[in-house]
């Protein structure tokens, strides 16, 4: 089950506990604490498997037309069941209902070595993301930022 969540303690929770479930992606801090902040300021999808929660995305809106997904993740022994796609669908529902057309991702880049965000890119681009541009602007040299925009 998927909500757009209405209780900001229960974002935080979502979020901080299925980002701390995925080291592989999320092992900063700092980031970390940036993305559960996120939470209480921008729309925040829960997944639920009915007994607990066990995925979050958080969408940020542009001032123009697009918005943007900032933080997600699914617990990691649940990969793969349709929790991640289900929270993208609804962030697309929620983004056309607020009259934008663009939907965009920044994620670990393909020149970067990591298995983990290759996954990360896949399923992107599984579900009609496309790839535009790698660049350092972002994150620095050591980790190259691919911005993956959907037209909605």
């Amino acid at each position: 089950m998927i909500e757009l969540s209405t209780d900001a303690d229960r974002s935080r929770s979502a979020a901080e506990a299925t980002l701390r479930a995925l080291p592989r992606w999320f092992g900063l801090e700092e980031p970390i604490l940036d993305y559960i902040a996120q939470t209480a300021v921008f729309p925040t999808f829960i997944a639920s498997d009915g007994r607990r929660d066990v995925g979050f995305l958080t969408l940020t809106p542009y001032e123009t037309t697009a918005a943007e997904i900032t933080a997600m993740g699914v617990r990691p022994e649940l990969h793969r069941r349709g929790y991640g796609r289900a929270l993208v669908a609804a962030a697309e529902a929620h983004a056309r209902a607020e009259r934008r057309s663009i939907l965009q991702v920044k994620t670990l880049g393909p020149s970067h070595p990591s298995e983990a965000f290759a996954r990360t890119r896949r399923f992107y681009e599984a579900l009609g993301f496309i790839p535009i541009e790698e660049t350092t602007a972002f994150w620095g040299e050591s980790n190259p930022c691919l911005i993956l925009v959907k037209s909605l």
